[in-house]
């Protein structure tokens, strides 16, 4: 048998759609029917209706229609299914012909035209004798036409050519041939596919008007037949859920059949084609678990029916092939949206189909294995008359026998034996290793790496039989890493042995080397006797194999210093031997590593024939990274061994070491005083002393800012060698490479770094330095560059804070200042720093907006604060106009010159800017300034001035009244009205004449503005003084008293 017998049949496996032929088109010759064939055709889309279409000629002959049968009384059937009867109904016997004929209504030759139409119909008609075919006609006409109703000619001729072709009004159809063709189209789909629906309709009601004949008895196929053929109407009629129905009950039916050696065939080979469709449809109607639940029950029902023992292979070939299909089911429903999880998705379906592939093979094996003398029979007993079966599932020697008792005993050994031949031939490996790469493929995608190496593991070993040792090889070497990374050394060992057969017969040395030695290590688990036979052949293959591993030199002896002088080296099995090499570090390679990239022994000798053992790195074992070997090591005790053998567990694999500088042999101390202030030159006296034996030379110190730090600190830290002046920001945040020449042993040398910081923060500074000294290692003269650093970290602090604030000549708090009125600006300067500092000078530099009303000098020049401390000054100011500006007007800038008290004569003093805040200005319509002694004496008069200016461009009528105190009399105007011009001033006198002693309230003066009723008394009483101190009464001191004073 070809190995796709077992396949199911293409007309099994697809969709079944109505079957529509269309005649009357000449889609070669004629452009018109070619396009109407292509709008049938071209460029479907999925919501079109399922039909499929052909064109065939008008006098095309359809299958016969066999007679129908009144009675099955003496019926006995052949079989369950026809081969040929599902083809014949999705691409033979048509659910629907169309006649196309060219035909306008106002044709001129209309009654010869017509009667041609029927004529057509009647030839249609005729082939389809005995038949339920529905026979539709389509019109191909030029002009689009009018409305139903509107065209009475039309209407009449249609009537008249339904009544000539004998064809009822649903069946006859207009299509113009417009630009709109494509929509005419899919309006004539849809209504073929109803006639279509109508005519599988009365095709299941024909089949199920048999039942009623049947007897259980005798028509058991019949009953299996009859509910398959209406479950495949109903899908050609696009009802799946009643196909799925009958298709169950149809699975039902096969196994109540009475199943012997003969048949069993037979019933499986619909039992597998029942179960594709209903799996297939529960896959549809998105219900995988009926899906999966319905293929185990089937699986269940067959797996026992292996039938006849000679043909046992065939059981295994049936069981695979159900699996793979279910699979392939499985893959299209993913494919289609289908969500698969890793313990149920295709992978296990065809790894299942796989194992009973590798068992059909194992069968055919012992089934299959005639003699070379056994010839394949002639006449050739698998050959039909019609080249193919009548049934599906039947024997070709004895098809349309259902007896359990074989007639001719020869013509069935025949029959087997010629089944056996073909086997023999099958591929096996071929289809196997298909089945496994589907697996893998599946078991990759949803990430189940074990089972994926597993099933790899077998892909090798059918490739092995098959010969195929190269794709074997690739294939288990991909496995083997995976298995020595997790130390699965049984089954390692197993696949390794496969791999050493195919090495071997490839003759691939290296290959073979290297799997025979590593089947001799430890992580082995073969029989000693096993190994011994590798060993030996391993030997074989040397020939001139001397027992000894010889140590490679791999590096220039001008290099090494120290290496094995001992010649070949014997190793006793299970016992370690260690070898030490010196090398030489150069200076140029100070930063790098030294690394080991592989250890190399060489197993036989150099001038005969030898193998290279290469480890990469540091070498190493594979079964020293089995965690079981490392816990026995924690509590195993290990025997005591010679100096010159270690314990080969215990080791640890250093395959790099980092290449560092000469130790260097000097001090580097750092003088300061933490915290700096910000801006100041902050002094760094980095001292360094040599304690080396020789001359250092070419000493070199780097300081400054570490690198790695925030970028805003790097951009605000400036660092000078010089002192003397301020740093700009031109200057860098680290000094490279300072040359300060050579130390002599024991010299100590010192070196001031300034270093100004812009902003407050913790930053980390590096002092480096680095020198050439000469050393002798192993009597090689050695020129080495050693470098000690020192890191330090300094905390930047703000030296003081300055406050500053407004108030009035009556030192109360102002948010705002009036225009041409003096004011006062008070600033404080608070200590912040843990030093003494030295104001050397402050100075106001006023904007021009502002003027000083005396003289501006500094009051804290050359004075020292101390933590805590502060320093305040005051200054009168005023303002002179009054201009529009957004936020107020700005004041100008306090700059204050300081330096720390310790800090040298030649240190720069530090220039610290205060932007003073703006000021809100507003103008006042009328300025009073009272003119009056500082204090007065009870009972004495005390003259007050005041004078009133008016600020205004308009005459101001002014009423003045003054309330009296109970401390006070007066004498002078109580109450007053007068006017006051423009920019002018106007002066009132009082005597007051105090009663009490203290701190007294003046008499009160209001001043109401006639023209400004919002000018109010509160204003006023910001520049007049409302309280004055009275002395008390003293006694006139007379020349005695004062003499004897």
């Amino acid at each position: 048998m070809s190995p796709t017998q077992w396949d199911f049949p293409v007309e099994l496996c697809c969709r079944p759609m109505a079957f529509v032929t269309l005649t009357g088109l000449d889609v070669v010759y004629n452009a018109v029917h070619r396009a109407v064939w292509d709008a049938f055709c071209a460029n479907r889309r999925a919501d079109r209706v399922p039909i499929s279409f052909k064109v065939l000629p008008g006098d095309h002959e359809y299958p016969k229609c066999r007679t129908k049968r009144t009675s099955y009384e003496w019926y006995i059937p052949k079989g369950i299914l026809k081969t040929g009867w599902m083809n014949k109904h999705l691409n033979l016997v048509p659910a629907l012909v169309v006649v196309f004929y060219e035909l306008d209504w106002d044709e001129q030759q209309w009654k010869e035209k017509q009667s041609e139409c029927a004529t057509r119909v009647e030839i249609v008609r005729q082939s389809l004798q005995g038949r339920n075919t529905k026979v539709a006609v389509v019109l191909i006409q030029k002009k689009t036409p009018l409305p139903p109703g509107e065209d009475v000619i039309a209407s009449e001729r249609a009537a008249a050519l339904c009544n000539a072709c004998d064809l009822s009004g649903k069946s006859l159809f207009v299509l113009p041939h417009t630009d709109h063709l494509v929509g005419y189209i899919i309006r004539l789909e849809n209504a073929f596919y109803e006639h279509a629906q109508t005519y599988y309709y009365t095709e299941i009601r024909r089949v199920k008007s048999h039942k009623e004949f049947l007897n259980k008895t005798t028509h058991q196929l019949l009953f299996v037949r009859h509910q398959f053929k209406i479950a495949f109407f109903s899908e050609l009629k696009q009802d799946t859920q009643n196909a799925l129905k009958n298709y169950r009950t149809a699975y039902n039916l096969v196994h109540e059949l009475r199943a012997h050696e003969t048949n069993m065939l037979e019933i499986k080979t619909m039992a597998g084609f029942i179960n594709y469709k209903i799996c297939r449809l529960c896959f549809q109607h998105n219900t995988p678990l009926d899906a999966i639940a319905q293929f185990r029950k089937h699986i269940d029902l067959c797996k026992k029916k292996i039938g006849s023992a000679e043909l046992a292979f065939e059981h295994a070939a049936w069981m695979s092939k159900q699996f793979q299909a279910f699979g392939d089911l499985f893959d299209e429903a993913i494919k289609l949206g289908l969500t698969a999880i890793q313990t149920q998705n295709p992978g296990f379906y065809y790894q299942q189909a796989a194992y009973y592939a590798q068992e059909r093979k194992q069968l055919a094996n012992v089934l299959c294995n005639h003699d070379s003398s056994v010839s394949y029979p002639n006449p050739d007993p698998l050959e039909t008359q019609t080249g193919v079966l009548d049934f599906y599932g039947q024997r070709s020697w004895r098809q349309g026998i259902l007896s359990f008792d074989l007639s001719d005993p020869e013509k069935e050994k025949v029959g087997i034996l010629a089944l056996q031949l073909k086997e023999k031939n099958v591929p096996h490996s071929e289809l196997i290793i298909t089945l496994l790469s589907n697996a893998v493929a599946q078991f990759k995608k949803y990430k189940c790496p074990r089972m994926k190496s597993h099933l790899m593991v077998q892909m090798g070993e059918e490739y092995y039989y098959a010969k195929d040792y190269t794709k074997a090889l690739k294939l288990l070497d991909y496995v083997m890493c995976e298995y020595r990374s997790e130390g699965w050394w049984t089954l390692l060992t197993s696949i390794l042995t496969t791999a050493l057969k195919c090495s071997y017969l490839m003759a691939h040395l290296k290959d073979y080397i290297t799997y025979s030695l590593e089947l001799l290590g430890r992580a082995s688990t073969l029989k000693e006797d096993q190994k011994s036979r590798i060993e030996k052949n391993l030997i074989k293959v040397l020939m001139e194999y001397n027992q000894y591993c010889v140590v490679e030199e791999a590096y220039q002896k001008s290099d090494i210093l120290e290496y094995s002088s001992q010649g070949p080296v014997c190793l006793v099995p299970g016992k370690t031997r260690k070898f030490t090499f010196k090398f030489v570090a150069k200076s140029e390679d100070v930063g790098k590593k030294v690394e080991i990239t592989s250890v190399d022994l060489i197993l036989g000798t150099e001038t005969g024939r030898c193998v290279i053992l290469n480890w990469r790195g540091g070498g190493g074992d594979a079964a020293s990274s089995q965690e079981a070997l490392q816990a026995v090591r924690s509590f195993k005790r290990q025997p005591k061994l010679p100096d010159n053998e270690v314990h080969w567990d215990s080791l640890t694999i250093q395959a790099n070491a980092m290449i560092i500088s000469r130790v260097p042999n000097i001090s580097v101390l750092l003088q300061h005083e933490p915290p700096a202030l910000t801006n100041e030159m902050y002094c760094l006296i980095v001292t360094v002393q040599s304690h080396e034996k020789t001359v250092a030379k070419d000493v070199k110190l780097t300081a400054g800012l570490k690198p790695g730090q925030d970028a805003n600190l790097t951009q605000k830290t400036h660092v000078t060698l010089n002192g003397t002046e301020i740093c700009d920001d031109s200057y860098p945040a680290l000094l490279p490479d300072i040359p300060v020449g050579d130390l002599q042993p024991g010299e100590k040398l010192e070196k001031a770094v300034y270093i100004r910081c812009g902003t407050v923060g913790t930053r980390m500074f590096l002092v480096y330095v680095s020198y050439l000294i000469s050393a002798t290692v192993e009597d090689k003269e050695i020129i080495c560059r050693c470098h000690r650093d020192e890191t330090v970290t300094i905390e930047t602090v703000l030296p003081f804070d300055v406050a500053v604030k407004f108030v009035s000549s009556k030192f109360e708090h102002l948010d705002r200042v009036f225009a041409d009125i003096p004011f006062l600006l008070m600033t404080d300067i608070l200590s912040a720093s843990p030093w003494a500092l030295t104001i050397i000078t402050s100075q106001l530099q006023l904007s021009a907006s502002m003027v000083p009303v005396d003289q501006l000098e500094s009051y804290v020049e050359n004075v020292v604060l101390q933590t805590g401390e502060s320093a305040s000054e005051c200054f009168c100011l005023r303002c002179p106009s009054v201009t529009n500006v957004q936020g107020g007007v700005a004041t100008g800038r306090y700059v204050i010159s300081w330096k720390r008290n310790s800090a040298v004569e030649s240190v720069p003093v530090v220039c610290t800017v205060i932007t003073l805040p703006h000021v809100i200005v507003e103008s006042i319509p009328l300025h009073v300034n009272a003119d009056l002694p500082s204090f007065g004496r009870v009972r004495e008069s005390l003259p007050v001035r005041y004078h009133l200016q008016n600020k205004t461009s308009l005459v101001q009528d002014v009423e003045i009244s003054v309330e009296p105190s109970d401390a006070f009399m007066f004498s002078g105007l109580k109450q007053i009205r007068l006017r006051i011009l423009p920019g002018t001033q106007q002066e009132m006198l009082y005597n007051f004449y105090p009663l009490m002693a203290g701190y007294q309230q003046l008499p009160s003066l209001n001043i109401i503005l006639l023209q400004i009723p919002n000018f109010t008394n509160q204003l006023l009483r910001r520049f007049i003084p409302t309280h004055i101190f009275v002395k008390p009464q003293g006694r006139q001191a007379d020349d005695t008293s004062i003499a004897a004073a």
